[in-house]
């Protein structure tokens, strides 16, 4: 059963799950990730539908804008009224001294671009792909709001900000009555929990829900690569993708040891554990889930059905969890028991509290 999450302080509902297509073209070095072409992806998001998936995930890089196509081409006159898209702009598109950033040329261009390959009217959410620190920040929520005003785009978000750079945006946001992001596309995984000392903060704090992109870390914590069997083939990593950076390999195979105990235990996957973890962290909405093939996506989506025991839960926190660093080290001595919901997204739960 397929569960829905408000994201952030919107009144929208998404799904747990939602389908990432970074797989869907396989154009140059994103066939590391994946090739799936038309019939393939046609195959998965009818797939994810008959789940209750309500959101696609994509972006204009994803094999150059062959992702978005694929998506028009399947949904084509065919998009049910409940499914929403989401899309990115910012990444060097060319080699023009305007094909990437936040400029209001390059962001309401490349949303045309993005809509004309998706063959619809509108972008749901329209995410900000990456920092950029030269442009003002006005200018691009500027952009973004005279794009709302059209009907092209519904929401904003952003995506790999750190956290002075959202509350920068919140703040401009609030100063101009300008459009206020509503959600932050991340990575947090049980490997990589970096995420839990500012961002998942501000998603309670501020309302910024969390889409979580490579939840499994790149297939890393599918369970079929342990510290004894690396199979090749198995995920993106294997093919020389090296996103996510792995920095302690040893904690990696700690973590995907209990992973796959625990699945054991529960007749699950290891990767069903790993994203059904995730939906236990404070503000997160939606785990943006792909595969390479129809059988791993049918494998991801049975994570919608996963609910972990407090047991599994602390297991799975104390092999994972993050050292404290400063300043929140100080705050763990000197501020316990004065800790907001929004704190308690990197304090709550630890080892050490």
């Amino acid at each position: 059963m397929m569960e829905y999450r408000y994201l952030g302080r919107s009144g929208l509902s998404v799904s747990v799950l939602t389908l990432g297509t970074m797989t869907f073209g396989g154009k140059e070095r994103f066939a590391k990730v994946g090739t799936s072409g038309v019939k393939e992806a046609a195959e998965m998001i009818h797939l994810c539908l008959d789940h209750g998936v309500n959101l696609i995930d994509t972006a204009n890089i994803y094999s150059f804008g062959v992702s978005e196509q694929i998506i028009g081409e399947v949904l084509k006159g065919k998009r049910p009224n409940d499914l929403m898209i989401a899309s990115k702009a910012r990444m060097p598109v060319g080699e023009g001294p305007n094909d990437s950033g936040f400029s209001r040329f390059h962001i309401m261009r490349e949303c045309e671009k993005s809509l004309k390959r998706l063959q619809t009217d509108v972008i749901d959410i329209y995410l900000m792909h990456e920092w950029d620190g030269t442009t003002p920040m006005e200018e691009m929520l500027e952009a973004l709001s005279h794009l709302m005003q059209q009907g092209k785009i519904r929401y904003a978000g952003c995506s790999n900000f750190s956290g002075w750079h959202i509350m920068k945006a919140l703040g401009i946001s609030r100063e101009r009555s300008l459009p206020r992001f509503i959600t932050q596309q991340i990575h947090y995984t049980l490997e990589a929990r970096e995420a839990e000392y500012e961002l998942l903060p501000i998603a309670v704090d501020q309302g910024v829900g969390v889409m979580v992109w490579s939840p499994l870390s790149g297939g890393l914590l599918s369970g079929k690569y342990t510290r004894d069997k690396k199979p090749a083939g198995v995920t993106r990593m294997s093919e020389g993708w090296t996103e996510p950076p792995v920095r302690d390999e040893e904690r990696l195979w700690n973590i995907v040891d209990v992973l796959n105990k625990i699945a054991g235990e529960r007749q699950v996957t290891a990767a069903q554990v790993a994203l059904a973890w995730n939906l236990t962290r404070p503000g997160v909405a939606t785990l943006v889930v792909g595969g390479r093939t129809f059988d791993q996506m049918k494998e991801n989506l049975g994570a919608a059905s996963v609910r972990l025991t407090d047991d599994e839960v602390e297991r799975l926190n104390s092999i994972s969890e993050i050292p404290l660093i400063y300043p929140y080290w100080h705050q763990a001595k000197f501020a316990r028991g004065t800790f907001s919901p929004g704190d308690l997204a990197l304090f709550g739960g630890r080892s050490d509290s």
